[in-house]
């Protein structure tokens, strides 16, 4: 593939008078560790719905793996290896852990073109992205007996189970304890080592430094800040808008 994997140019989005996205341009390239950070408001939720295809962009083009997204539903995108995870995990409360999985296996990968899993084919993935994410010895429980971040690694797991190239991760860290943000990012880096490239939107800073190697910023629509992270935090303007320095 030739150029980035994802390509955002010029998107703009409102809601009635108000501006969310002014204009926002990103590139991110396979492979790579991208934080996404700003302050409650500044459009980073708007800017992924318009990727992801929960909103629609009125301005401005979003590109994939080289294809136009513009006009495809959310599932559609889905199915072309773009997968997101949220900050508040919804799983199905009256299926297992394993059962979470083979929801997005079914109607996900066997939806693609040329994709068809077997049963067995499906049993052995669930095991498998479980184990991945730490969550092996779980597969027959329910996702009441899980804790917090059991149940932000199921919610992980469940877009892994798209295939997808690239993960945006919702505030996968929200309310966790400083070890279990801290396996969080290790599980992240991991699933990028395996050759997921990853965004990582998230407000705890130390998680966003250990795991990104570049970082965005969004501040009242407007990305105002994007390169590496010791040089970023670093501007006076970031520092003003989002650090409160």
């Amino acid at each position: 593939m030739a150029g980035p994997l994802l390509e955002v140019e010029g998107v703009g989005k409102r809601f009635g008078g108000f501006v969310a996205l002014d204009g926002i341009d990103l590139a991110v390239n396979e492979g790579e560790r991208v934080g996404l950070i700003g302050p409650n408001g500044s459009g980073k939720s708007t800017l992924v719905n318009c990727i992801c295809g929960t909103l629609t962009n009125e301005t401005g083009q979003v590109r994939f793996n080289g294809d136009v997204l513009d006009g495809l539903k959310a599932n559609e995108r889905t199915h072309r290896g773009l997968a997101r995870s949220f900050q508040l995990p919804r799983p199905f409360t009256s299926l297992t852990v394993a059962g979470n999985l083979r929801v997005p296996l079914v109607y996900t990968v066997n939806a693609r073109p040329g994709r068809h899993l077997s049963n067995a084919e499906i049993d052995t993935r669930c095991a498998e992205l479980l184990t991945l994410v730490g969550l092996g010895d779980k597969a027959e429980k329910y996702p009441r007996d899980l804790t917090q971040v059991e149940m932000r690694k199921l919610e992980l797991a469940r877009a892994l189970a798209a295939e997808p190239k690239l993960l945006i991760a919702d505030e996968s860290m929200a309310g966790l304890s400083q070890a279990e943000v801290a396996d969080i990012v290790k599980l992240l880096i991991d699933l990028n080592e395996h050759g997921i490239t990853i965004i990582l939107i998230e407000h705890i800073m130390r998680a966003v430094m250990s795991f990104s190697q570049r970082l965005v910023v969004l501040v009242s629509g407007k990305k105002i800040a994007d390169g590496k992270p010791e040089l970023v935090i670093q501007d006076p303007e970031v520092e003003r808008a989002y650090l409160g320095q």
